[in-house]
């Protein structure tokens, strides 16, 4: 069964204290719509520092909401020509 994962690739001007805050943002935003435990065991991301990029699981809906509410949160932070999105399809681990 695949996975449906975000990866949002930042350009170098754009600071990682500014993306990590409205990836926290959004995690709060999801705990607000489908409470904190389903959050913490739903939400599933990964941060490469040497290639400035966020990857955000989509397979739950939390996953999804979060990566609606991030890249809400990240356009109006920093706008939306300093970042790229790309949907990767990927198996999952058996």
């Amino acid at each position: 069964m695949p996975t449906e994962l975000y990866r949002y690739d930042f350009d170098a001007t754009v600071l990682t204290e500014d993306i990590e805050a409205a990836l926290f943002l959004a995690v709060w935003g999801c705990e607000a719509l489908h409470g904190e435990a389903q959050t913490r065991l739903d939400a599933a991301l990964y941060f490469a520092p040497n290639r400035r990029a966020y990857v955000i699981d989509a397979g739950t809906a939390v996953g999804r909401d979060l990566n609606r509410v991030f890249v809400g949160f990240i356009t109006r932070c920093v706008g939306a020509d300093v970042f790229t999105v790309e949907r990767i399809a990927q198996a999952a681990f058996a």
